[in-house]
């Protein structure tokens, strides 16, 4: 057999193989994310901090860059109508811009969870769940950002952000459509 034709037909295979393992790679149900308890609200004085959507969107991406520490920004959070989170993913050195789309939820604890509502993959149609996964297993987040594909949502656990003075942050209010969001800053007592 000709040398060309056997070269032609191991990258086939290679190529094949590679494209069946990445489909079931991206198609495998992802394992159980599980929140953590949210840590017990410490004594001290609130202070109640009403601010915009733009002020917010730099506070959260100053705080994703802390975290990171040096490395490129995994993610952008931006702030309109709904909260946006755009990252790049690298697929067969190719990369796609990815802009999720959630509405935010307050939970009880103060902490935050982002639904996800939508998903823009460069031109192709991906489920919501599939991209979610992809950005867990393939951007480094700050362990305070919680992807949990499996609900279809990004937990932000406000508790868990390294602040100085040791303050914590509790959300209170998320209304973007009024340009409205409050947070409470809990002083500690000494």
């Amino acid at each position: 057999m000709n040398l060309w034709k056997v070269a032609f037909l191991l990258l086939l295979a290679l190529l094949i193989t590679t494209t069946v393992i990445f489909v079931f790679w991206i198609s495998s149900p992802s394992e159980k994310t599980i929140i953590p308890e949210p840590q017990a609200a410490s004594e001290g004085h609130v202070l109640t901090v009403k601010t915009t959507k733009e002020d917010f969107e730099g506070i959260a991406n100053s705080y994703i860059r802390d975290a990171v520490k040096g490395q490129p920004l995994p993610v952008t959070l931006s702030v309109e109508n709904q909260i946006l989170l755009s990252t790049e993913l690298t697929i067969f050195s190719i990369k796609l811009p990815v802009i999720m789309k959630f509405d935010p939820v307050v939970e009880p604890d103060g902490n935050l969870k982002l639904v996800q509502t939508g998903v823009e993959v460069g031109k192709l149609e991906i489920p919501p769940e599939t991209v979610l996964k992809l950005l867990k297993d393939s951007v480094a987040l700050p362990d305070w950002m919680i992807v949990r594909p499996e609900e279809e949502d990004v937990y932000i656990d406000l508790s868990r952000i390294p602040m100085q003075s040791n303050v914590e942050v509790r959300a209170k209010e998320f209304n973007l459509e009024q340009d409205e969001i409050i947070l409470e800053i809990l002083v500690p007592n000494k």
